[in-house]
């Protein structure tokens, strides 16, 4: 067996042998950090073994590594679940997973849990974590499985051994006197585990499914060392300030009301945000050649069953009846525009066609699930069609790599890629998805862009690339998206004619990069902290007059700025002018202006900055000047 490192270098084996011994083998320094290994694209533990007749790459991770994070994130849900048992004897576990920020466990018990009982969890688990248990892996047979479970009265690990394949392995994990269904992989021993933190109590559907029981899910965080939760606890600190729901009241940009739970509504302030983003986002795709169109929210049931939404979507969808006949809510955009595109002939010289469209979309969420702007029922999608010959492909996909990186870059965003690939739950032939898979390959290496493989999570009729956006306080947000489908095209009968008078088949390119604009608005929220660029800004500049008798003056001030387009708010109310400033601070305005007797008799104006920064001495047309300036470069600024 030959093992390849990611540098490169390569071991031989003449027999099958333990990620840990393969890591003993490479260093022993690297042995006492390491919690795993990544084996041919498969995550395994210190003790599994690796045993092939073949070339295998091996990428040894540690607690930096996001495979090493999960590895610990997921042994500390079980050591979670232990204490658990320990403490409500009548818990039933369901499923307890390693996620992006963490891990959670779904639990079954008469008992409502509340914050004084994380507290009593975490205290449990230190101890716990103090007799240094070994993690054991156990494989068992079906009916060992059930025949266990069955005694300690888990009917939901019963129900999971109950649906696995019948060719499946059954592993249980064993800590101390703590037995898990899990397929792994684990830690080796729970000594690293050396600070946690339970961090909330949720709802969850047994399965997803609202039809099922309501269980009780807690989350939590954990490290290998103190620092590294108190960096997190900070940055939870930094991030609940940054809420964009609390910041959405404070700032009156949207709110969210029993009357249409996940349907936003959106007030002045939020819709001046709204405008201002999607007014300069469709200047830039005109002047990248995209046509906008708009394309009606409800169209007949039969057009879903062609696009394959039906068969692959039709849960996530609203459905109505116009004159007897079945109608759906659009949960996306692209079969109206697929219409656009076929109610025309087209030549092969008119391709690429880009057809662009801010399309509002409606997608059934479970209530459990909603979240502020981030996960609602409605949204709209800064949706994109690009109909293009096979061998336009790669240069239209650069142009879509290079739109993403000026928009994200625009607002202060570093990204990272990740290359999604076909779904179980896929339309066409795994032929044609190979060829998708790879032109999408092929692109980002042609741009030198770094990226990841994420297996299966493409959309169902075809591969796409997604980018994770990075915030000001390191946080990650999968934003954009750009997809290759060779499906939908032939779903629709889409055609065009070729050099040789003939119809051949269009490609189609779906691309979104705002993604939902609802998110994307909610993103910008937190990333700023409610302090927009002063091109986004609601309110620009706020006029404060220190008393009645400088209104006239405050007044042509606001008429010069208004004449230019630059958002003025006058505010005259009988309060005193420290009150004024301190909530035009709250709201976060980007410039404050008091107006006295020496502003008047100077014609000079005293400028306050959001940051507390202070102009003095600058005329009126000088500081309009200025603040065109900073409208027009897009400045991000404190």
């Amino acid at each position: 067996m030959i093992v390849r490192l990611p540098d490169g270098s390569e071991r031989k084996y003449e027999d099958a042998k333990s990620v840990k011994e393969i890591t003993m083998d490479i260093s022993e320094g690297l042995a006492r950090v390491a919690l795993g290994a990544v084996v041919n694209g498969e995550t395994l533990g210190m003790n599994d073994i690796v045993d092939y007749d073949y070339d295998c790459d091996v990428k040894i991770v540690k607690f930096d590594d996001a495979e090493g994070k999960k590895i610990f994130w997921h042994t500390t849900s079980h050591v979670m679940a232990y204490a658990i048992s320990n403490l409500f004897e009548d818990a039933k576990f369901a499923i307890g997973p390693a996620v992006d920020n963490g891990f959670y466990y779904d639990i079954d018990t008469d008992h409502r849990f509340v914050p004084e009982d994380l507290e009593k969890i975490e205290a449990e688990m230190k101890k716990i974590v103090k007799e240094a248990y070994d993690v054991e892996r156990i494989e068992v047979s079906r009916e060992e499985a059930i025949s266990i479970f069955k005694e300690k009265n888990q009917d939901y690990k019963i129900e999971l051994i109950e649906d696995l394949p019948e060719d499946e392995k059954i592993t249980l994990y064993k800590i101390g006197e703590f037995v898990d269904l899990c397929r792994g992989p684990h830690l080796e021993n729970i000594k690293k585990i050396k600070a946690f933190k339970l961090l909330s109590i949720a709802g969850a559907y047994w399965r997803g499914d609202e039809k099922n029981k309501m269980l009780q899910r807690i989350y939590g965080i954990s490290f290998e060392k103190k620092k590294g939760l108190d960096e997190y606890v900070e940055r939870l600190e930094e991030a609940e300030k940054r809420d964009h729901r609390k910041l959405g009241r404070e700032l009156d940009l949207f709110s969210i009301h029993e009357e249409g739970p996940g349907f936003p509504f959106f007030h002045p302030n939020g819709m001046v945000l709204r405008n201002e983003l999607l007014s300069w986002w469709r200047d830039v795709l005109v002047k990248n050649g995209y046509g906008e169109i708009l394309t009606p929210i409800i169209l007949n049931e039969e057009l879903w069953h062609r696009s394959g939404h039906w068969a692959h979507y039709k849960e996530n969808m609203y459905f109505t009846e116009i004159d007897g006949a079945d109608y759906a809510v659009k949960p996306m955009n692209c079969p109206g525009s697929t219409i656009v595109y076929g109610s025309n002939p087209h030549s092969y010289k008119e391709l690429p066609i880009r057809l662009s469209e801010f399309g509002q979309v409606h997608r059934h969420e479970l209530s459990g699930a909603l979240h502020g702007l981030f996960r609602v029922r409605t949204f709209t999608q800064d949706d994109a069609h690009v109909y293009c010959l096979p061998s336009q492909i790669q240069d239209e996909v650069f142009k879509m790599i290079d739109l993403a990186d000026y928009l994200y870059s625009t607002f202060g965003f570093k990204y990272s890629i990740e290359l999604s690939t076909r779904p179980d739950d896929f339309m066409g032939d795994i032929e044609t998805w190979n060829i998708a898979e790879q032109n999408l390959k092929d692109a980002l290496e042609q741009k030198n862009m770094p990226y990841t493989i994420n297996e299966g999570d493409g959309a169902f009729y075809g591969p796409k690339i997604d980018f994770h956006l990075e915030d000001a306080i390191g946080r990650t947000w999968q934003c954009g998206t750009i997809q290759l489908d060779f499906q939908m095209p032939v779903n629709f009968d889409l055609t065009y004619v070729n050099e040789k008078g003939e119809k051949a088949r269009p490609v189609m390119l779906h691309r979104a990069l705002l993604g939902s604009v609802e998110r994307f608005l909610g993103i910008l929220i937190e990333h700023f902290a409610g302090k927009f660029p002063l091109w986004l800004a609601p309110v620009q500049v706020e006029i404060i007059p220190v008393s009645d008798k400088f209104n006239d003056y405050a007044e042509e001030l606001a008429e010069l700025f208004d004449k230019y387009n630059i958002r003025v708010k006058l505010d005259t109310r009988a309060e005193k002018v420290g009150y004024k400033i301190r909530e035009a601070q709250l709201k976060k305005v980007n410039y404050m202006l008091v107006v006295g007797e020496q502003e008047v008799e100077s014609k000079k104006l005293s400028v306050r900055k959001r940051n507390g920064e202070e102009i003095k001495d600058i005329s009126p047309e000088e500081f309009k000047e200025m603040l065109l300036e900073e409208i027009r470069t897009k400045i991000i600024s404190e």
